[in-house]
């Protein structure tokens, strides 16, 4: 006699605050979630904007013909990044989310699930829907864990702010607009003509 495959789908407790990566592992969702101190943050089941999709998709370009000839590796979501505690264990950790853009030097910090660890960079391409997240938790998150820098990139007004970390702590860069030429200090060489970059993203 054959057994009925079981079909169904396992939802997370949304109201729990301890979740880990082994949860996460197990959860089949139409929206992507992501764990922040165990808490689950849900974005939008829609694709993002088509202008994000555009501006991730033309950086992450131009971070990867850069990065060629060189160790360092650039990943668009989706993309994994669990940050470990104590442990590497699945259960042991509760931050895991998906940067639009992230670029990893130590490759050690790779496999075949993503990244354990802290990026060196991580780039966050502002909506609506996803600026609460990005400016407050994922900030945090990002600077205790060690994220050298961290790029805040708003599409409506096609602006960049870079937060580089110094003693622990991230320093704010000035509001960069066009005609701003942006330097990064973790990625050395690598320069981004804002006025060049957006002027055929509309």
């Amino acid at each position: 006699m054959n057994s009925k495959k079981d079909d169904t789908v396992k939802e997370p407790d949304l109201e729990y605050t301890n979740h880990s990566y082994a949860d996460y592992l197990t959860w089949q969702m139409e929206e992507v979630v992501e764990l922040i101190k165990g808490k689950i943050f849900k974005k939008a089941a829609a694709a993002p904007r088509r202008i994000h999709q555009r501006i991730s998709i033309k950086l992450a370009a131009k971070l990867y013909n850069f990065l060629e000839d060189k160790p360092c590796q650039v990943y668009e979501a989706p993309f994994d990044v669990r940050f470990p505690k104590l442990s590497k264990a699945d259960h042991e950790i509760h931050d895991v989310v998906q940067p639009d853009i992230c670029v990893i030097c130590d490759t050690e910090k790779l496999d075949e699930r993503g990244c354990i660890g802290a990026p060196d960079l991580i780039v966050e391409i502002l909506s609506p829907s996803n600026s609460k997240t990005e400016l407050k938790h994922k900030f945090e998150l990002y600077e205790s864990n060690g994220v050298r820098e961290y790029w805040i990139i708003h599409a409506e007004t096609q602006d960049l702010l870079i937060y580089s970390l110094i003693n622990g702590k991230y320093v704010p860069s000035r509001l960069f607009t066009s005609g701003d030429a942006v330097e990064s200090k973790v990625i050395e060489g690598f320069t981004l003509d804002l006025e060049e970059f957006f002027e055929d993203i509309e």
